[in-house]
């Protein structure tokens, strides 16, 4: 193999070692913004979550309340 053959074979597995390491970096990218997007995603989920917990203890604290008074009025009938 002649060296210029060397060099050209070297130089071709520089190139797809930069192809590669082009494509990692994108590839890094890509997951950092989804992440990002996941994060908040999970956030707006976990104040929703959180939003519809207080709602369902309301209207379970207004039904109870409305148990009681029809119980009250049962008794007073």
């Amino acid at each position: 193999m002649s060296s210029q053959e060397m060099s050209s074979s070297a130089f071709e597995q520089m190139r797809v070692l930069s192809l590669r390491v082009e494509q990692l970096a994108d590839m890094a990218q890509r997951l950092l913004e989804e992440n990002r997007r996941l994060r908040h995603s999970q956030e707006q989920l976990s104040t929703e979550r959180a939003t519809l917990l207080a709602k369902n203890e309301q209207a379970r604290s207004r039904v109870e309340a409305m148990i009681q008074r029809l119980k009250s009025l049962e008794q007073n009938a």
